[in-house]
């Protein structure tokens, strides 16, 4: 089987045009006229090597569809399937007109998994790093009650609330970083450049330095000597955290350690429950069973920690208890969000009362973020403030000394 590049009209006089599979040209053209196209032009692809293929199997190098590129392919699924148009043409459309590579290759896939018969949830899932648990429940729930535009429209709603909640944090935390590279930049130019400096000429001179001083020097040689150690102690130590961080014991303890961070970690468990609430809420309003649901939003929660806990929710939802007694006993919730759940329980209502609770914690998220950098500066302060003292200690008080070393008193 060889890739032929075509270029077709289809109904309307629309020019498209797309790659397919096919054992020779007359089996393409019979392949785009089964698909109701006219061939225009039909020629054998040419396999271009990429001189940066090696790098992108690389895991660093690993091409990603962004967070805005699937919520411009979920709005326009939801066009074009409410319009009604045939999902495969619509697919095949939004693979030819998206400007990501891996997306184009990906929607092709799924499109010719769809075509050999089988369904769209399906076809999705041998894409998981692009389409996530969640992602392809919805869609699953979506098709088997013929409302699979909602279940786009839902997605896409997800995905901005997602990209929102991201740009808030970049946000909030750009003043901190900045300052934190400051404090290393000017650390380094110091180890490197000044302490060197000020060491020959005490040296030169034969001056008794103050204990400060020496400290610095001993330090900056310790960084000139062996910054090659330093750094390769570092990527070692960073590649090893990835990977047990990657293991299943690993990624749990280090999610539930995230969340007893200072200043941060509350904002993190803040978060994730509003994730889980309105994941959860909107599978639930799907139709999709109750522990289903549960199962799928703790996958989604993006906190092994926190999924554990909503797991052992469901299993006390399997046992025969309430999802109220349940959320009770996981210690995750407070009393206002449990008020609001036995509500909705007691009223048939819970997707609505889970939104009314995502919302509530979207407020706290916003509330923390706001008041992050006012947290975060007291300690910037202090930390230039150290570093300045040792400065003025280390440097400056040896100058008071200076003419004393050079008339050689």
């Amino acid at each position: 089987m060889a890739q032929f590049e075509y270029k077709s009209r289809d109904a309307k006089g629309s020019v498209m045009s797309g790659q397919l599979e096919a054992a020779n040209r007359d089996a393409a053209a019979s392949e785009l006229q089964r698909r109701g196209l006219t061939p225009v032009a039909i020629s054998e692809h040419i396999e271009k090597k990429d001189v940066f293929e090696g790098l992108k199997k690389i895991k660093i190098f690993k091409r990603k569809v962004s967070l805005e590129e699937l919520i411009i392919y979920c709005r326009q699924m939801n066009a074009l399937t409410r319009a009604g148009i045939p999902i495969i043409r619509a697919m095949r459309g939004l693979a030819d007109s998206t400007t990501s590579e891996l997306l184009h290759e990906t929607l092709h896939d799924v499109t010719d998994r769809l075509e050999s018969g089988v369904n769209l949830a399906t076809s999705m899932q041998s894409h998981p790093d692009i389409f996530d648990d969640m992602f392809i429940s919805m869609v699953h729930v979506g098709e088997n009650t013929g409302q699979l535009e909602d279940a786009f429209q839902q997605l896409a709603i997800s995905l901005e609330l997602e990209r929102d909640t991201r740009r808030r944090i970049k946000q909030a935390t750009r003043y901190p970083m900045f300052v934190i590279v400051a404090l290393l930049s000017a650390l380094m130019i110091i180890n490197f450049f000044v302490i060197p400096k000020f060491a020959s000429v005490f040296a030169k001179l034969g001056a008794d330095l103050p204990i400060f001083t020496k400290m610095l020097v001993a330090t900056s040689n310790f960084f000139i000597d062996y910054w090659w150690l330093m750094l390769g102690v570092t990527v070692i130590a960073v590649v090893l955290f990835k990977r047990w961080s990657k293991t299943e014991s690993g990624h749990y303890k280090w999610d539930r350690t995230k969340l007893r961070f200072p200043i941060v970690g509350n904002l993190f468990e803040l978060i994730t429950l509003s994730r889980f609430s309105r994941n959860f809420s909107m599978m639930l309003a799907a139709g999709m069973p109750i522990t289903h649901a549960l199962a799928v939003a703790a996958e989604s929660a993006n906190n092994k920690y926190i999924g554990h806990h909503i797991l052992g929710m469901k299993s006390g939802i399997e046992r025969g208890d309430s999802l109220l007694r349940t959320a009770n006993a996981s210690n995750m919730f407070t009393p206002l969000v449990l008020q609001m759940m036995a509500v909705g329980e007691e009223t048939g209502q819970i997707d609505k009362l889970l939104l009314d609770v995502a919302n509530f914690y979207d407020e706290e998220v916003d509330y923390g973020l706001s008041k992050l950098a006012e947290s975060i500066e007291p300690i910037l302060i202090f930390a230039m403030g150290v570093l300045v003292l040792i400065l003025a200690l280390g440097v400056f008080l040896p100058i008071w000394d200076l003419g004393k070393a050079a008339l050689g008193n």
